[in-house]
């Protein structure tokens, strides 16, 4: 039996370990429900920014489509599951399988680092 995954790329080349790492986050068990897959993550005020695959609310619009570049609502923690980071935000909960060259990674230790514990989340109205 084949195992297939469908894949749209839109502007963004990845690698094979970039894909490697999907479908092993895919057939890895988590203990709560995943809503994606974020490859190429790098986390910016509060939000993580990465392309999106396998997202549970991707509809015919072409939203949370794969292979698209999101921007996540506020993250409220990052823990290690396995093999993966998992981070939670106010709205979902991602799998972060990759992250982007130079920064990534440092952006996610200075994350770690500055929230220990410490959420202060955006104003839902800017003044």
């Amino acid at each position: 039996m084949l195992d297939t995954l469908d894949v749209n790329f839109h502007g963004k080349r990845h690698t094979d370990f970039d894909l490697k790492r999907i479908i092993k986050a895919q057939e890895h068990g988590f203990d709560e429900p995943v809503t994606a897959y974020l490859c190429g993550v790098s986390i910016r005020a509060r939000a993580a920014i990465g392309v999106v695959f396998g997202h549970k609310r991707k509809d015919q619009y072409g939203r949370f489509g794969d292979g698209h570049l999101i921007r996540t609502s506020d993250v409220l923690k990052i823990e290690r599951e396995g093999r993966f980071w998992v981070m939670t935000t106010e709205n979902s909960r991602y799998v972060l399988t990759t992250f982007q060259r130079e920064n990534g990674r440092t952006s996610l230790r200075e994350f770690l680092r500055l929230s220990q514990g410490q959420h202060h989340l955006t104003p839902r109205v800017l003044q």
